[in-house]
């Protein structure tokens, strides 16, 4: 995509917030112009798209995309939106431990069992947890306990946490991080704690260093959204 704008300047319209690229509108993919609730986040969006490069992708705006997705993808779905990644929570990395070695097994435990602590005490849903790879079946409550607390959610904080959840491929390390208990380091470390532990046995791999990279833009530029639109 190739950038066809002087400035980007945020505006106001009739109480919502909208970004003008010179005088034409930012729009959501489906053509309509793209408002939101929030001034703060209206600037910042404004922000991006004043420092995109002359040749950019959609990837170079990330708080565009996750307004654009909590209005074109939560909004018209939300109970596809909250069962996806709800279902993280049934099958969470954290509950999927090593059974050797002893220094790896030590390491879950410490890192992982308080999260899965907190998930309990804080929100009532407690996770069972395994040795391997076979797949554990949690309480029969427990999927009806996690869409109640995403239902809770507003549609921006359920695009943020679309995004938090799968990238760190934990429904309880993404919460965690959504709520402001983990910071976007920790959190990924703690997601990566496998590989880490394999890279402190063997060696870095670059591939791997440069996924955990992105892995790390992605969680604070969504946690940077969930700031802008907290009340």
């Amino acid at each position: 995509m190739k950038r066809f704008w002087s400035n980007a300047t945020p505006v106001e319209t009739g109480g919502l917030y909208g970004v003008l690229l010179d005088s034409r509108a930012v729009k959501l993919p489906s053509g309509a112009e793209m408002t939101v609730p929030y001034k703060k986040l209206a600037a910042a969006i404004a922000q991006e798209w004043a420092v995109a490069k002359a040749e950019f992708s959609p990837n170079d705006l990330p708080l565009t995309q996750l307004v654009c997705t909590a209005q074109e993808r939560v909004a018209p779905h939300r109970a596809e939106i909250i069962a996806q990644l709800a279902a993280y929570g049934l099958n969470d990395l954290l509950c999927y431990r090593a059974d050797s070695p002893p220094t790896l097994v030590a390491r879950q435990h410490e890192e992982w069992d308080p999260w899965l602590r907190w998930l309990d005490s804080a929100h009532g849903i407690g996770l069972i947890t395994t040795n391997g790879l076979m797949p554990v079946n949690q309480l029969p409550w427990t999927a009806g306990k996690l869409d109640s607390l995403l239902a809770a959610r507003s549609d921006y904080e359920l695009a943020a946490l679309g995004v938090l959840i799968p990238v760190l491929g934990s429904f309880v390390l993404g919460l965690a991080t959504a709520e402001g208990l983990l910071l976007p380091e920790t959190a990924c470390a703690a997601a990566s704690l496998d590989e880490l532990w394999q890279t402190e046995q063997w060696g870095e791999d670059e591939e791997d260093s440069l996924k955990r990279g992105k892995i790390l833009a992605e969680v604070e530029d969504a946690i940077r959204f969930l700031r802008l639109v907290a009340p």
